[in-house]
């Protein structure tokens, strides 16, 4: 039962079930499409207003991977810069901790104020960074501190340099760790930007919450359903892709990777 074919298709049998057993309870119930649309109109909806749902997702795909780049290469050298001095890490990490646990709402208005009402496609960026930077500096911190110190002493022993420990042991030793934080950045990443189009507008280009936000005031419930059903496809594409990084980085040589017949 654990064979490629049932964890690929057990999950969709399971999804067609549930959107079966939606459409029956709707249809059968005569619920009324304003408070929940039947996966048929949902359906209708979204290729009546597939061009500019797509358009938006573009946007919200955009903010997404720009904000989970700057997130990683961020999070990597600041944790690669925490790992070689302690003093460094105990005097910014608390700062980065602020980051992580002030909520994004709260300094929505803020950021916008500081980088101006004119580009609002800026302050949704920094506001979607902010949410996905912490889980890549944690983790990675996290890695490099956890090298095998017989390991690090065999190093020393042969005269290694700290680059040479840095790139040759710390850094594939953190990979995993990394990886791991990629893949819950990736997802917050996606929810930093939709909070942000939320609570600060729209810039130049519309995205998914700022059409949910538009559908919803127009009582269009099926096309709020159907941005939201786009923004859930693209949160399981993120977290897939990043699996399958994932996956390509450690099969060779990690256990939590390596294919076992069990």
């Amino acid at each position: 039962m654990s064979t490629p074919f049932f964890r690929i298709f057990v999950p969709i049998l399971v999804g067609i079930a549930a959107l079966g057993v939606w459409e029956a309870a709707v249809t059968l119930g005569d619920v009324p499409k304003f408070v929940l649309p039947a996966p048929s109109v949902i359906g209708a909806a979204l290729l009546e207003n597939f061009a500019s749902l797509m358009s938006a997702l573009w946007v919200t795909l955009r903010i997404t991977l720009l904000a989970f780049a700057l997130a990683v290469v961020g999070g990597i050298l600041l944790a690669i810069l925490f790992s070689q001095s302690r003093l460094v890490e105990m005097a910014l990490f608390p700062y980065a901790i602020i980051l992580q646990v002030t909520p994004v709402v709260a300094i929505a208005p803020l950021i916008l104020i500081w980088v101006g009402f004119d580009n609002v496609n800026l302050a949704l960026l920094i506001l979607a960074w902010i949410v996905a930077f912490f889980p890549i500096l944690s983790n990675t911190t996290l890695g490099l501190r956890s090298v095998d110190h017989n390991l690090m002493d065999l190093f020393t022993l042969y005269g290694a340099t700290r680059w040479q420990r840095l790139w040759s042991l710390q850094l594939p030793a953190a990979l995993p760790y990394i990886l791991g934080g990629m893949k819950i950045s990736g997802g917050l990443a996606l929810i930093g930007a939709v909070v942000a189009e939320f609570v600060a507008g729209s810039g130049s280009g519309t995205g998914l919450a700022w059409r949910i936000i538009e559908a919803g005031n127009r009582l269009q419930v099926p096309t709020m359903f159907a941005a939201l059903l786009l923004l859930s496809l693209l949160g399981i594409a993120i977290f897939f892709a990043l699996t399958l990084l994932e996956h390509l980085a450690l099969r060779r040589w990690h256990e939590s990777a390596v294919n076992r017949s069990s």
